[in-house]
């Protein structure tokens, strides 16, 4: 699953629990998101401690789409 299909799914899902949807909640939204991402994408985000629930999903996504483009990159290399 990409960063963009689980961050939709999450938040279609943040609708049954609507302690997620007040402001006093982001940073609990954040860490749970945070939970949820694969492990390659949480190594790199982890560390910054983001708690702006846009902010971070943004950041996850340019690390999930650097993450592809460095596994295609390999791939193509190694097919030569």
């Amino acid at each position: 699953m990409t960063v963009s299909e689980y961050a939709a799914k999450f938040k279609d899902l943040c609708c049954f629990a609507p302690h997620y949807n007040t402001m006093e909640a982001e940073e609990d939204k954040c860490v749970k998101f945070e939970n949820g991402l694969r492990p390659d994408i949480k190594q790199l985000i982890g560390f910054s401690e983001i708690r702006n629930f846009p902010m971070l999903v943004n950041k996850s996504r340019i690390c999930d789409k650097d993450s592809r483009a460095k596994a295609n990159y390999y791939k193509a290399a190694n097919e030569r």
